[in-house]
């Protein structure tokens, strides 16, 4: 099941900036999806675990660590930004290039996302939205399955992902495209259970 999504219409970044902020949309392809309600705090918690691990690694480095809500612009082509048909929202971010940053998030591709799957959202991430990090050219991706406890990578040759990576969350991990920065498992999984 998809998310839902706010109209039949096709839209744009433009369309996406006059809407009422208290609700939160991601576009893809001009479809406006509805996001899911908050998640879940465990999922929170890896997020968070996460983020600080990458931004910790990538201090004194022209890289940033971002996380949700954060909006990233993935033109097609050269296209002004109220035209721009997709805007994600990656659970946890890292953009090398300080000129792709501005006041209202990026423009351009990540160099490496990370989405943490829940129910009400991993089959939109494991389809739509990883179609849309493909087209757009972003270097890394990695789909977080916190029920089996597997990470699903993803590398872009230039032209789209190559074959996927699958690997227990265990130990350590670094991604390809930044090597220097390693994800200890053991610290995203040791949330509390109650």
């Amino acid at each position: 099941m998809g998310l839902p999504r706010r109209d039949a219409e096709l839209h744009t970044y433009g369309d996406l900036l006059s809407w009422p902020e208290d609700v939160r949309y991601e576009l893809i392809d001009g479809v406006a999806y509805l996001m899911s309600p908050a998640p879940s705090r465990i999922h929170q918690e890896m997020v968070g675990e996460l983020y600080r691990q990458i931004a910790n690694a990538l201090e004194r480095t022209p890289c940033r660590a971002y996380v949700a809500p954060f909006d990233v612009r993935l033109p097609r082509r050269g296209e002004a930004d109220g035209d721009v048909d997709t805007v994600v929202q990656p659970d946890v971010l890292v953009v090398c290039d300080p000129s792709k940053l501005d006041e209202r998030g990026m423009r351009g591709p990540p160099d490496w996302v990370i989405e943490v799957l829940s129910p009400a959202t991993a089959g939109h991430d494991q389809t739509v939205k990883l179609a849309a990090y493909e087209r757009a050219g972003v270097r890394e991706v990695w789909l977080v399955h916190p029920t089996d406890q597997v990470v699903t990578v993803y590398e872009h040759s230039g032209a789209a992902f190559g074959r996927p990576s699958i690997a227990e969350l265990r130990d350590e991990m670094a991604p390809k495209v930044l090597p220097s920065v390693t994800i200890e498992w053991g610290r995203v999984l040791s949330y509390p259970e109650a």
